[in-house]
């Protein structure tokens, strides 16, 4: 079963991270933040990666140590469940439409992490949370996973659907990216035999 548990502690925040690739996007995610649990949610939900976060972190100050620690973690235990990638499809990529909003994805879980982010929220928050903290937390996950990740805003007018979609066009390009190619199942997708 490629699973991982891990525990990040650090002065600002307290976060453990259980995921399951081989799930069917069962989740329990609490870190305080209400929107950014909702976005978590949808994350497993579409990528069909079971998901339980707990997160403390500071929030007297601002979200922004708890999301991106987050971000952290859960790009640590990804990278941990997927191993040596044996067997897995790697690339994946999604057009996602959420009414206004149309967002792309694409994404190689390469080990070489690079974010490219093409997404302009057009309000600074969506209730309280931050809109540049999504940001934050995919930079965090696309460094800490070993993910190759371009987002790229099409169309959009609402910040929540453009949120919304980003997450959901994320997992559904992961989803594709964890899924085991049953064509070449023992082997690792690389011409150089490691990733």
């Amino acid at each position: 079963m490629r699973s991982h548990k891990l525990t990040r502690s650090t002065a600002e925040t307290d976060i453990t991270v259980a995921i399951n690739l081989d799930g069917t996007g069962t989740y329990d995610n609490q870190t305080g933040v209400g929107f950014f649990d909702h976005m978590l949610d949808q994350l497993a939900r579409h990528s069909l990666i079971d998901m339980t976060i707990r997160a403390t972190g500071d929030l007297h100050i601002d979200d922004h140590h708890t999301v991106e620690d987050t971000g952290i973690a859960l790009g640590q235990a990804l990278s941990a469940a997927l191993g040596d990638k044996r067997g897995i499809r790697r690339y994946g990529s999604c057009l996602l439409p959420m009414d206004d909003a149309l967002v792309r994805t694409a994404l190689d879980l390469s080990a070489r992490p690079f974010l490219i982010w093409n997404v302009d929220l057009p309000t600074p928050k969506i209730g309280s949370f931050d809109c540049e903290l999504i940001r934050e937390f995919f930079q965090a996950l696309s460094t800490h996973g070993g993910i190759t990740l371009h987002v790229d805003l099409l169309h959009g007018l609402n910040s929540h659907h453009i949120a919304e979609a980003a997450f959901k066009s994320v997992a559904r390009a992961l989803r594709d990216a964890v899924e085991v190619d049953p064509r070449k199942a023992d082997d690792i997708p690389s011409t150089k035999g490691a990733l």
